[in-house]
Order: structure tokens, then C-alpha cells, then sequence
């Protein structure tokens, strides 16, 4: 069944949906029910809707060459741009109501804690990619050197998980869980592309209209 004609309808419906996290995170601030630590609340909320917005920003990719459904490149964007906005709120969180803009204390953070730096990597990777996010970014960069500068969401969410496995020290099934997630969906990217340069076949990552990933 091809979805192409229903996409515009479907879209706010997914959008919606997007931003449940955040409804139902202002729901227990409005009720108080964020805990006995609710700095610690908010912050692990908004880095784990940021690893799952990313991972599933890369399952687009594989999803729509496996089902042979290209309509879902249509929302890869949308997914993108709520991983960034839950890394701006998880770093936000850190700069405002964990260390009250003290760039002191944030420097040093990132210089001596290897889980701040996977951290803040993971975030500026994603930066560049909000701001080019757009068509005609993708025209002024040219395909090519637009979906090179694209890729540096892998580096985001390969940090995003160190960032995670490094925090919780004792147990690290859900950030291994993530890990493996994010494995599987760049694994199958370079087997594919492994498989069209020894077959000679166009690569279909590189042959599809780029759609913005953030």
C-alpha cells in the first residue's frame, strides 16, 4: 500500500506524538510528582528521549530500503529535529539547574569527567546538523557534502551511548540495550555500503534524495 498521498495527514499526528514525552515530564512538574530528585528526573528524561529520537532517526534509513516504503524518508527530518530539542533541554538542565551557568565548574566537567565529554560531543555533533536541516541548506551545500556533514549523527549517537554507559556504572543493561540498537542500524549501513562497492552497485544511501536527517 503506498501511504505517499497521506503523509500530510499523517505528519501532525505524529508530531503530536513527539511531543508526548515532554507533555507527560510538564505534567509531573505541574503535579509534583517528579521524585525526591527532580533535577535528576528531567535530566535522565531528556538524555533518554534523546537516544531514542536518534535511534529511531537512523531506523528510518533501513526501514524504507527493507519494506520498500519511501515515504518514510518524509519524517526523518521530524525525528531528527526532537532529538536535538531534547538535547537542548537534557544541556540545558546541566548548564541551568545543575551548575547555574557557572562555566567554571562546566569546563572542568568536561575536561576531567569522560561521561561529560561523551556527553557534550554527542551534543555539538548535533548541532551543525539542526542548523542545515533545511532544503535549502541541503542546495547550498550540494548533495554530497550535505549528507557527508549528516553523518556526524552517528558520531552523536555513539557518544550519546557512552555518555549513558559511562553515567550509571553499576548497571548498564539499558545503555547496553541502546548500544546494540545503534550498532545494528550503523552495522547494516556499512554492510550495505560494503556490498554495493563490491558489487558495483550504486550506493542507495548516496543515490536517494537527500532528506534532512536533523
Amino acid at each position: 500500500m503506498n501511504f505517499d498521498r497521506y503523509v500530510r495527514w499523517i505528519k501532525p499526528f505524529v508530531f503530536l506524538l513527539c511531543l508526548a514525552p515532554m507533555g507527560r515530564l510538564g505534567w509531573k512538574a505541574w503535579n509534583h510528582v517528579l521524585g525526591a530528585n527532580p533535577i535528576q528526573e528531567i535530566t535522565f528524561s531528556t538524555g533518554t528521549w534523546t537516544l531514542v529520537f536518534l535511534c529511531i532517526t537512523l531506523s528510518v534509513t533501513p526501514l524504507r530500503q527493507i519494506l520498500h516504503q519511501p515515504w518514510l524518508i518524509r519524517f526523518r527530518r521530524m525525528f531528527g529535529l526532537f532529538a536535538f530539542f531534547h538535547a537542548c533541554l537534557h544541556f540545558t538542565t546541566y548548564l541551568w539547574l545543575d551548575k547555574f551557568f557557572d562555566v567554571h565548574e562546566i569546563v572542568k566537567d568536561v575536561y576531567k569527567r569522560p561521561f561529560i565529554t561523551a556527553g557534550f560531543t554527542a551534543f555539538v555533533a548535533l548541532i551543525p546538523l539542526a542548523c542545515t536541516s533545511t532544503k535549502g541548506m541541503i542546495r547550498r551545500l550540494g548533495g554530497k557534502r550535505w549528507q557527508m556533514l549528516h553523518r556526524l549523527v552517528y558520531v552523536s549517537a555513539t557518544a550519546g551511548v557512552v555518555h549513558y554507559y559511562w553515567l550509571v556504572k553499576s548497571d548498564v543493561r539499558v545503555p547496553v540495550r541502546y548500544g546494540v540498537i545503534v550498532a545494528l542500524l550503523l552495522g547494516y549501513r556499512l554492510l550495505k555500503t560494503l556490498l554495493s562497492r563490491w558489487g558495483g552497485t550504486p550506493d542507495v544511501e548516496r543515490e536517494a534524495r537527500p532528506s534532512a536527517a536533523l
